[in-house]
């Protein structure tokens, strides 16, 4: 692919995830996060984010919104990485649809007695990285 048409497209898929970037920084800088970027995301962790991902309803290592992976601590985004990157193409590709998508499969899947998390097609395909990853 010619460089400027892969430029042009890294352009799309960052912009059409800003909205949940911006979140994710906003949310880093109100928390008092350390930031670092990593191949082109940006990683914030810190003991506020530690707390507020320990809170959550399925308490996490590492959330990602947009581009941008809220850890715990360095080590949590470190393990957490592979994973968390399918999350980033995920909102490449549905964008600011993302979340509402997301939050109405763990809906219909909770209301048909299934588990929203794990039964989730979000997180079953980022689960399957972690799988191919612990294989090899």
């Amino acid at each position: 692919m010619p460089n400027f048409i892969r430029i042009a497209a890294r352009t799309i898929a960052y912009s059409w995830a800003s909205p949940n970037t911006i979140l994710g920084i906003t949310i880093g800088l109100l928390l008092g996060g350390r930031f670092q970027c990593v191949d082109g995301v940006i990683e914030i962790h810190g003991r506020g984010v530690a707390n507020v991902l320990g809170r959550l309803l399925v308490p996490a290592m590492a959330m990602t919104l947009g581009h941008v992976v809220l850890g715990r601590d360095p080590i949590s985004l470190n393990v957490t990485r592979n994973h968390e990157r399918v999350h980033v193409r995920q909102y490449e590709r549905w964008g600011i649809a993302f979340v509402p998508a997301y939050l109405a499969c763990w809906l219909v899947l909770s209301l048909r007695g299934r588990d929203g998390y794990r039964d989730n097609p979000f997180e079953i395909e980022a689960y399957a990285v972690d799988s191919l990853t612990t294989t090899k």
